[in-house]
């Protein structure tokens, strides 16, 4: 189930705020992060959970590992200096991906559900919504991290879970606004109650293991939920007052 577009006709104001956090996505992704291959950049600037618990910047070594599908060995790129508080990571590693795939899957969700939390909320709210959202789902995943004893040295990046609390935003402000999903070679149109029902149904089931999924599977699902979550408890706070004309 692929979701491909909502209806914006009820949509007051241009989504320029929406718009420039997906440029900055790319840009960073494509001069930075050099498409996805500049590993030194990425991993010094992304969420390492050890990190934020202890407030200290850690630097190792790279290490070699054997690639299961290619038998060859690889060399993986240590954690770098941070050039600023590791603190700050909790913000950029939400601008940053993991590869071509990641990205365009993050930035079409955000092109479909996140102009319509803008026009509700205004452009400032909106701005300060997203990164909340962003931060609260890092701070899922760091303390999920060590509530389950997963590695904590492995950095996590990704818009993820700030698009995550936009899509919690979304289910709460407009559960029954029509979306365009794409199922196998089918067009058609549901509610979004029951598109991002799935979605999140979903997360929570990899996230617990149920279909396979966990923490150690390279999908911080625990940032997904946390940032649905936040997303849900956050909204209505956000949303621009009506004036009362009577």
């Amino acid at each position: 189930m692929l979701p491909i577009g909502d209806d914006n006709s009820d949509r007051k104001i241009f989504p320029f705020v929406n718009i420039i956090l997906i440029a900055i996505n790319i840009i960073v992704f494509i001069i930075y992060q050099k498409w996805g291959t500049d590993l030194d950049f990425t991993f010094s600037h992304a969420t390492v959970p050890t990190e934020i618990m202890s407030g200290t910047d850690i630097v190792t070594s790279p290490i070699t590992v054997n690639d299961p599908l290619s038998g060859r060995d690889v060399t993986v790129p240590g954690l770098g200096p941070t050039p600023f508080s590791v603190y700050l990571t909790l913000l950029t590693s939400m601008f940053m991906h993991g590869g071509i795939g990641h990205i365009a899957g993050n930035m079409l969700y955000l092109l479909i559900f996140g102009d319509n939390l803008e026009d509700r909320m205004g452009h400032l709210r909106y701005l300060l919504f997203y990164l909340l959202c962003g931060v609260l789902a890092s701070l899922t995943h760091v303390g999920t991290d060590y509530l389950f004893g997963e590695d904590h040295l492995v950095p996590s990046l990704g818009a993820s879970g700030a698009i995550s609390g936009v899509m919690g935003g979304y289910l709460l402000l407009f559960p029954g606004k029509k979306v365009k999903v794409l199922i196998f070679i089918l067009l058609v149109r549901l509610p979004a109650f029951i598109v991002l029902g799935f979605w999140i149904a979903l997360q929570i089931a990899n996230g617990t293991g149920y279909l396979g999924g966990s923490e150690a599977s390279g999908i911080a699902y625990a940032a997904h939920i946390g940032g649905f979550a936040a997303g849900l408890l956050l909204v209505k706070s956000f949303v621009k007052k009506e004036k009362n004309n009577g």
